[in-house]
């Protein structure tokens, strides 16, 4: 799970503390003056120092991560055209990551603009080889934002292209680039008879919250990228540690492997099945498997991107695929004439799939391509699966047998929980509005509306208070809610903070457990977990998050999931304003900016003790406040890490506390 730093929120009109939001206009009226001084023109890569969240997401680990992937992504791109096909990605002692192919390099001749063409490459903000399909057929670096953005962002980034026999060199500091060309072009360093590209960047610790890459992540990443490409070599190295590692990724077995991965520890129902085809123009890999689980795993990629909010691609697949599982039903007398088709949940319950494609001009929403755009893409997979399904089924009647048997047990339980009406998470027998848990807001406009999770009567207490009753809701729980991981589902249905929850939300629960999961019913825009900054706040935030990623984690792909993150100190000068700091980072900068004696310091244990109008500053007014959106970015790290972490087996969890012991942050 990839926490988005810095998220600021959406301003809502406001009712209570009226004096005090008053200030806070007036204020925000001078500050606010618009004329022609207000103008700013951000000259080259100065726009992405600027903002650089608008460009890789966010500048916490995972914005830092992205740097390497943006550069790995154009190796990547090389290999689909047909010219890599081996990259190297190395962390080195000094903190900075070498990412070197074997493809043709980028082109250093001279460009229209009268200088290198790889200096625009690196210079400029959408100048790249990918926007018509001359240099490549298929690119997952489509924006062509990367290599300039990872310029941009570092403190130092160091070039070495070797084509047409020699090695040519450039060198950028913080964008900048500190070469002198010789007649447009840029100077060799030696003769070579390889071609192929060779970055090496630190990241600027000036605009990261921290410049030490993650390598877990990076690895899975990499391997990630090894299944989607089976012809592709990828040579891991950290230098970082005692003892340097070294893991070479290479997946001849493609997708098929990537399956086989995601269900080794898992009780399967059938042999993985593997299909492809090409409509549109587009090429169609998919493949699936079915476990003994109730819930499903469709992960959707295109040129090699994970988008983690699906797309087209993964709606054609699953269109079709449902349909033709009915048809089959019908056939085989399974489902008869007065019989209800089976629902796309019954049919993928237990379903674990990839549907990989490549598009020659995809669409995404945003830069980050979370999610795919292209209508012909819903199209193309369709068509394919179509094809490719009705033809494997035909001759693997076992196989589709024990698919349409998953469907079965699934629409078996939904059924029973209708009939029943033992549904106990949406079917209560009195209100939660009247309950006295839940402080409920006024409006009904879901996009307005904001649900804060408490810890404690305490902070609870201070937060009904302190709250706009307009459009905040706030939730108290008491103590830590029960770990789902570890927890049958008979259990997690009768658990009462989590029926209490759900019932809160009105959006029901899993897919996998009664069908009547629905996001559009969702009550509240922002799901909010307000927990105290120490290790027991942690630890509830952890056991909330289990909660939603396992059993609702389309709160969490669709954005609706944040933590909030009040003040660690406030700071009380002899003379001027005080002042919230939220983390010991802020307190040591204000140290060094400050004399000793001439500012006393409060420090904040808990939410229970501020009083309404602290609270209401720090944590609860959209103007002021910080929050942290949770976000996916690797489903497969995301399920493995919280099974290791929240699940029963106890030595991979001391496995992975001993290892990454070195990234911990102690709050003593």
């Amino acid at each position: 799970m990839i926490l988005v730093e810095g998220i600021r929120c959406d301003v809502f009109q406001c009712l209570s503390y009226r004096w005090k939001r008053r200030k806070d206009i007036e204020r925000m009226a001078k500050k606010n003056t618009y004329d022609a001084g207000s103008i700013a023109i951000l000259e080259g890569l100065e726009a992405v120092r600027k903002r650089p969240g608008m460009y890789i997401g966010s500048v916490s680990t995972k914005g830092l991560n992205h740097l390497i992937y943006e550069i790995v992504d154009n190796a990547v791109d090389e290999h689909l055209a047909g010219y890599c096909s081996e990259i190297h990605v190395t962390l080195e002692k000094d903190g900075s990551a070498t990412i070197a192919d074997n493809g043709r390099g980028v082109p250093v001749d001279l460009h229209a603009t009268g200088v290198s063409a790889a200096r625009v490459v690196y210079t400029t903000l959408h100048a790249g080889g990918k926007f018509d399909d001359s240099a490549y057929k298929t690119s997952g670096g489509l924006h062509g934002v990367g290599s300039s953005v990872v310029n941009a962002l570092s403190t130092y980034m160091d070039v070495q292209i070797s084509r047409d026999g020699y090695i040519h060199h450039d060198r950028y500091e913080q964008g900048k680039p500190v070469i002198e060309l010789e007649d447009g072009l840029l100077p060799t360093i030696g003769k070579t008879r390889k071609t192929g590209t060779k970055v090496n960047f630190l990241p600027d610790d000036t605009i990261f919250e921290k410049t030490k890459f993650k390598a877990e992540e990076v690895k899975s990443r990499l391997h990630e990228t090894a299944y989607l490409n089976p012809d592709l070599k990828i040579v891991f190295e950290d230098k970082r540690g005692a003892e340097p590692e070294q893991i070479i990724y290479h997946e001849p077995d493609g997708i098929l492997g990537f399956i086989r991965e995601l269900n080794h520890k898992k009780e399967v129902v059938h042999d993985p099945v593997y299909f492809k085809g090409e409509a549109e123009g587009i090429e169609v890999e998919v493949a699936f498997q079915y476990v003994n689980e109730f819930h499903e795993n469709v992960l959707g990629f295109c040129n090699n991107i994970y988008n983690a909010e699906g797309g087209t691609h993964l709606t054609g697949f699953k269109t079709t695929f449902t349909t033709a599982i009915n048809q089959y039903a019908r056939e085989l007398g399974i489902l008869k004439e007065k019989d209800a088709n089976f629902t796309g949940a019954d049919i993928r319950n237990g379903m674990t799939a990839i549907v990989s494609i490549k598009h020659p001009d995809p669409r995404f929403e945003g830069q980050t391509k979370t999610k795919l755009d292209n209508p012909d893409a819903a199209k193309a997979c369709s068509k394919v699966t179509n094809d490719e399904i009705i033809r494997f089924f035909d001759r693997n009647l076992e196989t589709l047998k024990k698919v349409i048997g998953c469907a079965e047990k699934a629409a078996k339980i939904r059924k029973t929980e209708e009939r029943a009406k033992t549904n106990l998470l949406t079917k209560q027998k009195y209100s939660f509005d009247s309950n006295g848990k839940l402080a409920n807001c006024e409006s009904r406009d879901a996009s307005k509306c904001e649900i804060f999770i408490v810890e404690g009567d305490s902070a609870g207490g201070s937060a009904k208070t302190a709250r706009d009753r307009m459009f905040q809701a706030i939730l108290p729980i008491r103590g830590k809610i029960l770990n789902v991981e570890k927890a049958s589902i008979d259990k997690v249905l009768a658990n009462a903070e989590i029926k209490t929850m759900i019932n809160a939300f009105g959006c029901g629960f899993s897919e996998g457990y009664g069908n009547d999961f629905d996001i559009t019913k969702l009550r509240y825009d922002k799901i909010v977990i307000m927990a105290d900054a120490d290790v027991d706040g942690a630890h509830i935030s952890t056991l909330l998050l289990t909660l939603f990623y396992r059993f609702m984690p389309d709160l969490i792909t669709e954005g609706h999931v944040y933590i909030a993150m009040p003040p660690l100190y406030k700071v009380m000068p002899k003379k001027g304003q005080e002042e919230y700091l939220y983390d010991d980072k802020a307190l040591e900068r204000y140290r060094r900016a400050h004399k000793p004696g001439s500012f006393t310091l409060q420090r904040y244990k808990g939410l229970g003790e501020m009083d309404a109008e602290q609270l209401w500053e720090t944590t609860l007014n959209p103007e002021t406040r910080m929050m942290k959106r949770v976000e996916i970015e690797d489903a497969r790290l995301a399920s493995s890490v919280t099974e290791i972490l929240m699940g029963s087996d106890v030595p991979p969890r001391k496995k992975f506390i001993y290892e990454h012991a070195q990234d911990a942050e102690l709050d003593i």
